[in-house]
């Protein structure tokens, strides 16, 4: 098979400092996720994968007043090691692709980088659980969807699979007792197994894994009790994403569409990654406008009011803050979260503000902050995936912009 070829600008240190090279970016074998290939991957994934549309909205399109106040990227704080740094010198160490900040509904704060333009999508890797678990919470909020009930129950191909016995709530909350780790660092972790049954590309001749998202599922064993403790995993919300797409009879770009990209008045259409089957990948293959994903953030912060109507039903930004339990929340695997929580796919701070956000590898993030009524979404490339290579300097610029905007 041919290697999929494109251009790639090398970025110095000091964004808008370029030097031209042409770099091999192929996902076979992974180069396209090098850095500083992935740059510009992670504007285009539609270069490396067959996708599906999530439609944005043909009138009644949002309009966000701007305001733009320079004083945030000059904002100076301490980071977690006890750096001092200012706003924008942690953009640059996140190597930031967009930043926006909301306050009060309006734009305070925009900036692009590297290859992202104002109309164009960057992956948004891990957020997209988020977009799957709102979803989720709004379905069972209309009682179209029971918290309590089996996940088997509506899903009868996954009854002999770990998820049958697991209940709607604990998929939400990711405390589902699985046979399956996700370690990006060890190779023989499944969560490369459930990758290389999701590509879309063909598999070896000596191939005998699952060939599709859906057929990976089927395969995951229970190991210990569903509901006692939080695990990060990402087939969690690709099972979930097969129970919404059950019960609504509809693909899930589909149902972003209807539910939140139209209703919002979105302007970019955004886009999932499939699989072979045609299936999104619902645990991280969402692709996204940075302001449209701004919007999400807004809609959510007012409680799912939004362009001028109520588009999600009220008491879903009460049930993240109030209804999460940190007791369950697996404090030794993320040092620097301590006392958090998670509930319906957010991140939970449990701080003074109450902030929870949306996160993805490689440094994507939607933080809603309701005391300083701020939303921050920052779309990235860093060269690490893991979030806690950016945690220390990326929590505290959150909090510094938030104590700042709440002078204003």
């Amino acid at each position: 098979m041919k290697k999929l070829l494109a251009s790639a600008v090398l970025l110095s240190m000091n964004i808008g400092v370029m030097a031209q090279n042409d770099l091999i970016k192929s996902v076979i074998d992974g180069s396209f996720f090098n850095f500083p290939q992935i740059r510009e991957s992670v504007c285009d994934m539609r270069m490396f994968f067959p996708t599906k549309g999530v439609k944005p909205a043909e009138y009644n399109r949002y309009d966000f007043k701007s305001k733009n106040d320079d004083a945030i990227g000059d904002l100076m704080f301490e980071t977690l090691d006890g750096k001092l740094i200012s706003f924008n010198q942690s953009l640059d160490m996140a190597k930031a692709d967009g930043i926006i900040v909301l306050h009060k509904g309006k734009i305070v704060f925009e900036r692009y980088y590297a290859f992202l333009e104002p109309d164009g999508t960057h992956a948004v890797m891990s957020v997209s659980k988020t977009l799957t678990g709102t979803l989720g919470a709004v379905l069972v909020a209309e009682g179209i969807l029971d918290e309590k009930q089996k996940v088997s129950y509506y899903v009868p191909e996954l009854k002999k699979s770990a998820f049958g016995n697991a209940t709607i709530r604990e998929l939400l909350d990711m405390t589902t007792a699985l046979d399956y780790d996700e370690n990006y660092n060890n190779p023989s972790s499944r969560i490369w197994e459930f990758s290389q049954a999701g590509t879309p590309y063909p598999k070896p001749d000596n191939y005998k894994g699952a060939k599709s998202y859906r057929e990976f599922l089927q395969t995951v064993k229970q190991k210990g009790t569903h509901g006692e403790k939080f695990g990060y995993k990402t087939i969690n919300t690709d099972a979930l994403a097969w129970v919404i797409t059950k019960v609504c009879d509809k693909p899930l770009a589909d149902l972003i569409s209807e539910r939140f990209w139209k209703p919002m008045g979105a302007h970019i259409e955004a886009y999932y990654q499939l699989d072979a089957t045609g299936t999104e990948f619902a645990g991280g293959g969402f692709n996204a406008a940075l302001r449209d994903l701004a919007a999400f953030g807004e809609m959510i912060r007012n409680d799912g009011y939004f362009n001028g109507k109520q588009i999600i039903p009220q008491g879903l930004m009460k049930d993240i803050i109030e209804n999460s339990n940190a007791n369950k929340f697996d404090k030794e695997s993320y040092p620097l979260l301590k006392g958090w929580a998670y509930r319906n796919m957010w991140w939970v701070t449990k701080n003074n503000d109450k902030a929870f956000c949306a996160r993805g590898v490689h440094g994507q993030v939607i933080y809603i902050d309701p005391v300083a009524e701020m939303v921050i979404v920052r779309l990235s490339s860093h060269a690490e995936a893991s979030n806690a290579v950016n945690d220390p300097f990326s929590l505290p610029a959150y909090q510094a912009v938030a104590d700042y905007l709440k002078t204003k």
